[in-house]
Parts: C-alpha cells; sequence; structure tokens
C-alpha cells in the first residue's frame, strides 16, 4: 500500500472535466428548456463522468503508475468496455435521481407553470408607452419560456379583454400564435379598472386551472383605479397565486402604493419603471424569479434562500462525486483505488456543490465560469486523493512478490485473486 500520484492522470481528468463541462453546456443551452430538465441534468453530469474516465484510463494506459502494467498488458480491454456504463450510465442515472429529488416543492407548493399576462390598454397608454414597448416585452417572455408553460394574455382598459386563454408553449409554432394575437390589438380609449381586471383574471384561472400546476400573473399599468383589496386578493391568496406588478411612467403616488400592496399581498414583487424600452428587462427577471431550479444553476422564486435546498444540492454534489469516483475504481476494478478515488470524489463532490450553492448569482457568463471551476474540481481533487489514502497495484500479489512463470495475480473488487484465465470483479 502506497500514497501516489500520477501526474498524467490529473492532468487528463482536468482535460476530461473541461470537456465534459462543453458537453454539458451544450444540452444546458440548447435543449435545457425542451427537454424534462432531470433528463438534462443527468445527461450533464453523466457527460462530466465520461469525460474524466475517459482521461485517467487514457493516463493509465499511458502510463500505468496506480493500477500497474499487469492490467495494463492484460485487463486494459475489458476496463474499455465498463468505462460507459460505469461513468454515463451510473451516473446519469443518479444525477437524475438527484435532480428530481431537488426538483420537488418542500411544503406541498406547486411549481410555477401557468402565466397570465395583464396588460394595460386605456387610452393614456397611447402617451405613456406609444410604440407598444410593453406588447414587445411580452412577445419576448413568451418566446424564452419553456415548452411545459401555459400563457394567457389578457388586455383591459374599463373593460376586459381575454385576448389568448391559457395555452402551452410547447414550440415555437404556439409561441408565433399567441405573438400574433398581440400584433393585432389596436389602441383603444377608456378608463382603468384594474379591480375588474383581477376579477376576470381570477375567473379564467378557475376555469382553466391546473391543480398540478402553480400560476403566476404579472399585471402592468400606468394608472390607478379603486379596488378593495381584501376581496379583490382574497381568491389569490386562498389559491397562492403570485402577483408581480409593473408601473410604468407612474406620476401618481396612489398608483404605484396600489401595485405595491397588490404584489405585497400576493407574494409577488413590485417593478417601478420610467422608461417603456426597459420593460423587456423587467418581464424577463420576473420570469427568471418563478422559482425554476436545477442543481447547476441558480435557484429563485420564494425558496432562493432556503437552507432545505442549500442542504440538498452540496449533498447531492457530494453523491455525485462519490459516484464518480467509485465509476473510476469500476473501471480500472481495483477496490484500492475505488477507495481513494470514491474518499476524493465526496471531498471534491463536497466543495463543487459549495461552489456551485454559495458562486450562482443569475449571470450567464459569470454562472457558466462557476460552473466550469466546480467540474475541474471535482475532476483534479477526485485525482490527488491516491497521494493521500494508499492504494495497491493490481497486478501484485498480497505479498507484493511475483510468482515465478506467472504474469501475476489481480486483486480486484471482491478481493480474490484472479488467474488468467478468468476477468470478473
Amino acid at each position: 500500500m502506497q500514497r501516489k500520484l500520477n501526474l498524467l492522470l490529473l492532468l487528463f481528468s482536468l482535460i476530461g472535466g473541461a470537456i465534459g463541462y462543453t458537453a454539458g453546456e451544450i444540452i444546458l443551452d440548447k435543449w435545457g428548456g425542451d427537454w424534462p430538465r432531470i433528463v438534462v441534468i443527468g445527461l450533464y453530469f453523466g457527460l462530466l463522468a465520461l469525460f474524466i474516465g475517459l482521461g485517467c484510463l487514457v493516463a493509465e494506459i499511458v502510463s500505468p503508475r496506480l493500477n500497474g502494467p499487469s492490467w495494463r498488458q492484460r485487463y486494459a480491454g475489458t476496463s474499455w468496455k465498463l468505462l460507459v456504463p460505469a461513468t454515463l450510465v451510473m451516473v446519469f442515472v443518479i444525477g437524475l435521481g438527484l435532480e428530481f429529488a431537488y426538483e420537488i416543492n418542500a411544503g406541498g407548493a406547486k411549481p410555477v407553470k401557468d402565466i397570465a399576462l395583464v396588460i394595460d390598454n386605456s387610452g393614456s397608454m397611447q402617451e405613456t408607452d406609444p410604440d407598444n414597448g410593453r406588447y414587445t416585452a411580452a412577445k419576448d417572455m413568451i418566446n424564452r419560456m419553456d415548452s411545459d408553460n401555459r400563457v394567457a394574455v389578457m388586455v383591459f382598459n374599463d373593460r376586459t379583454n381575454l385576448l389568448q386563454p391559457f395555452m402551452q408553449v410547447k414550440n415555437q409554432a404556439a409561441k408565433d400564435k399567441v405573438n400574433s394575437e398581440i400584433d393585432g390589438l389596436e389602441a383603444t380609449d377608456g378608463g382603468t379598472d384594474i379591480s375588474l381586471a383581477l376579477s376576470d383574471t381570477m375567473k379564467h384561472i378557475q376555469a382553466e386551472g391546473n391543480t398540478g400546476r402553480g400560476t403566476m400573473v404579472v399585471l402592468l399599468s400606468d394608472g390607478f383605479s379603486d379596488v378593495d383589496l381584501n376581496s379583490a386578493l382574497a381568491l389569490y391568496k386562498q389559491k397562492n397565486v403570485q402577483v408581480n406588478t409593473i408601473g410604468l411612467s407612474l406620476v401618481q403616488a396612489d398608483g404605484s402604493t396600489l401595485l405595491k400592496s397588490i404584489a405585497r399581498e400576493t407574494g409577488g414583487q413590485y417593478y417601478d419603471v420610467q422608461n417603456a424600452g426597459d420593460l423587456s428587462v423587467v418581464f424577463q427577471k420576473i420570469y427568471n424569479d418563478v422559482g425554476e431550479r436545477t442543481l447547476v444553476t441558480e435557484r429563485t422564486g420564494p425558496q432562493q434562500n432556503s437552507m432545505v435546498y442549500l442542504i440538498l444540492r452540496v449533498v447531492s454534489l457530494t453523491l455525485i462525486g462519490a459516484a464518480i469516483g467509485l465509476a473510476l475504481g469500476l473501471i480500472f476494478d481495483n477496490r484500492y483505488l475505488a477507495r481513494s478515488f470514491g474518499a476524493g470524489g465526496v471531498v471534491s463532490g463536497l466543495l463543487a456543490g459549495l461552489l456551485l450553492e454559495f458562486g450562482l448569482s443569475g449571470g450567464s457568463v459569470s454562472d457558466s465560469v462557476i460552473r466550469l471551476l466546480s467540474c475541474l474540481v471535482l475532476a483534479g481533487v477526485l485525482a490527488l486523493f491516491t497521494a493521500v489514502i494508499p492504494v495497491k497495484e493490481s497486478g501484485k500479489l498480497e505479498s507484493g512478490l511475483q510468482r515465478p512463470g506467472s504474469a501475476g495475480s489481480q486483486t480486484g473488487f471482491a478481493g480474490r485473486p484472479k488467474n488468467n484465465s478468468s476477468r470478473g470483479f
């Protein structure tokens, strides 16, 4: 039993981690909004494990410092066969399961999947927003929605018009249909009746709602109207429907006070916007903060600062790190390496989990850098642990002596000597 360090393996493991990160980021970017998130995150970690394992396997074949030359001569072929099932498949399944657990809403809260856009179309809007920036922002938000979202569009002045009932935006064609309805809107006269807009929106939510889906409302207005908040918001609070409000170019203090109260009492946020050109940013922020979360992205919404999800993320990454370490032991069929890499995987996973938990901020570039660092930590710390926990070359006998006339015996996970004719674990 010796403490060893294969610098080539460390280098190739880091390279594999970087390649795995790149492959995972491509999947996250291109299909993160279309495929089920548990599948995307499972693939993210499965590919990371595959390329780390590939790097370590190639390094040991080139320089078999840890597993011994006998392994390279006799069993490297079997290690190639074990590479994909031990890394990609096993870690994919584990990552998928952990992501599923991470997405379970604590306390029985429903994930927000239905979004109702309630937009002021009163006469005053012709001066407040003459270029219809509010509708451009709404369409931008719809175009960014995930395929499992449903959207409804309500416009109002002193009356309401259900422009688009709840419809799943499962593809771009569905999004284009909703956007074409918005494009067909014409400017109208009339006053602002926020109370009626809230009432009619709730009626539609009740008529079209799904018991397994949470609902959020985005209400935009530039005016004020008399609203009995107790009666207008009673059902919203009862059904946990969050109302986010946007005040556009408000000059009346009463208007901003009303919108702030609506947001506060329903658990939403109020946004004061002076320039209609800034609405797209606000709409996107509201959508980003609906409470979506994965193991590799920022946690937003009501659970953003949850200690439960903080612990769950760190524990999940620790288990994924341990799984990658175990996968390397399986590839090499060496229980000593499995123990060393497994312990290293626990430490590297813990560090990667803490890095993700406290480093992710919601910025696309900065979060990508944090994920890269986390992948490199998983790959690098794991590979260093053979210098911490002693390992034994699998091409030597327990006594360390070579048997005359033999190529050496192998000690695998079962601890049984192996002859030239049997492989086994």
